[in-house]
């Protein structure tokens, strides 16, 4: 996992009250890595404080968002274009740059935040080509969008952004993968349907655009440490290359699911019953054969068989999505199911300094109760997730990925990124008020860097 760390400017009252004294220090040869140095002199006992050489590289306040994104995810589109997984996180304490670096702001001259940027290029690559394949007038090529799916964790549940913050429920399948599930509908003929997360097709730039800021003004926010417009949860937005065969191919696993749900519980049911009237339990609590009963193993027979037939057809249709994938990736274009996956980390919450005389906004935004019991969820899942990003870039035989919500949902994540790479951004602020956190950030960055 590559490293970066990103300070911000001086914004506000900060400006007055000056900013710490940062730098970097090259490791030495062969290594390209770096370290970070910085010093508040805010009084005589502040000591200079220096990082490992963790880094890959460090951005300074004046650095765009177009540089960000030139150093930061531009070098893996690549990777994208031949169908893989490359993953991005944003880490750091409230105000300290993370969603502006993510997303970046409308009437920002910076430029677009990293996940926009990514799908600005996309599009390119992808119009390309769509443009080659129509030229050629090939029909077994349809063409190439982007799916675009935002979600936000909060506590121990997953909330749709596209879905109208529909909660979600997060869930360990018997396949060993981790499903994000949204609300149960009863369909007519007995069929259960459970609403995956949205993945939403965008055709154009501009439509994924005003998707993707319609989804996050639905974020949750809060009063931090720091102010009180904090995002309180970790967003998720992810960015597939997808063509109208595959979203339909998807749909239809869905279906056929939905079709299996009654029929595997009518099933269940049965076998049950049957086993259940064979069986009656002594005046001991001991459970024996029920004498002269026989089990209606026929019917036992009966309903499996059509359960059967139905798993079939949820295999056939899973088969589909698989051969889609066989077509449509050959020699020419392998960019189908190429992913990119930005994870807006929520706020890391940090106590106030208590070596700093001067008062500052940590020590004056007021939090409820159920706000300070969000931070300890917040701190605990990013503690979650250093372990589990340590484990993983180690390449240890067990990754904790249990250990909470936010590891579960991105397990899949890790797994398709282990080939293509994944990058992790520390946002920073220069201002002494955020010295303590500055310093917390960058030693979690630290840890990240050291740990390959």
């Amino acid at each position: 996992m590559n490293v970066f760390v990103r300070w911000r400017p001086l914004v506000g009252q900060e400006t007055s009250e000056g900013s710490v004294e940062h730098g970097t220090v090259a490791a030495p040869a062969p290594s390209s890595l770096l370290a970070v140095t910085v010093n508040r002199r805010l009084a005589p006992s502040d000591k200079p404080w220096k990082s490992a050489a963790a880094f890959d590289a460090v951005l300074d306040g004046s650095d765009s968002n177009d540089a960000a994104y030139s150093a930061i995810v531009q070098p893996t589109v690549l990777q994208v274009m031949r169908g893989g997984c490359c993953s991005f996180f944003a880490y750091g304490h409230s105000g300290s740059g993370k969603t502006h670096t993510v997303v970046g702001y409308e009437t920002d001259k910076s430029g677009l935040g990293l996940c926009l940027a990514a799908a600005k290029q996309l599009f390119e690559q992808i119009a390309t080509l769509n443009g080659r394949e129509n030229k050629d007038g090939d029909e077994k090529h349809p063409p190439l969008a982007i799916g675009l799916s935002v979600f936000e964790l909060r506590q121990k549940a997953a909330f749709d952004l596209l879905n109208n913050s529909t909660k979600c429920h997060i869930r360990e399948g018997s396949d060993g993968k981790v499903h994000i599930r949204g609300e149960t509908e009863t369909l007519s003929e007995g069929k259960v349907r459970v609403q995956p997360i949205v993945k939403r097709p965008c055709w154009t730039f501009d439509e994924l655009q005003d998707t993707l800021r319609a989804a996050l003004a639905r974020r949750a926010v809060g009063t931090s440490s720091i102010h009180n417009q904090s995002s309180r949860t970790h967003a998720v937005l992810e960015l597939e290359i997808i063509n109208e065969p595959l979203v339909a191919a998807r749909a239809a696993v869905i279906d056929r699911q939905s079709e299996l749900v009654p029929v595997g519980k009518h099933a269940l049911d049965v076998t049950i019953a049957e086993q259940t009237k064979g069986v009656l339990k002594d005046a001991d609590g001991n459970y024996k054969p029920r004498p002269g009963y026989t089990v209606n193993q026929a019917l036992i027979d009966e309903v499996t068989a059509e359960k059967d037939k139905f798993e079939a057809r949820v295999a056939e249709a899973e088969a589909e999505v698989d051969a889609l994938y066989a077509k449509y990736n050959n020699a020419e274009s392998t960019c189908l199911g190429g992913k990119m996956v930005f994870v807006d980390l929520a706020g890391a919450e940090y106590q106030q300094d208590s070596s700093s005389k001067t008062p500052t906004k940590m020590s004056t935004t007021a939090q409820t109760p159920a706000e300070r019991q969000e931070a300890r969820q917040i701190n605990s899942d990013l503690l979650a997730l250093k372990e589990v990003m340590r484990a993983w870039s180690t390449r240890q035989k067990r990754v904790p990925y249990r250990s909470s919500p936010l590891t579960m949902v991105l397990r899949e994540t890790f797994a398709d990124a282990r080939n293509c790479g994944s990058g992790m951004v520390v946002t920073v602020s220069p201002a002494k008020t955020h010295h303590a956190a500055t310093l917390n950030s960058l030693k979690y960055g630290s840890l990240m860097g050291t740990a390959r």
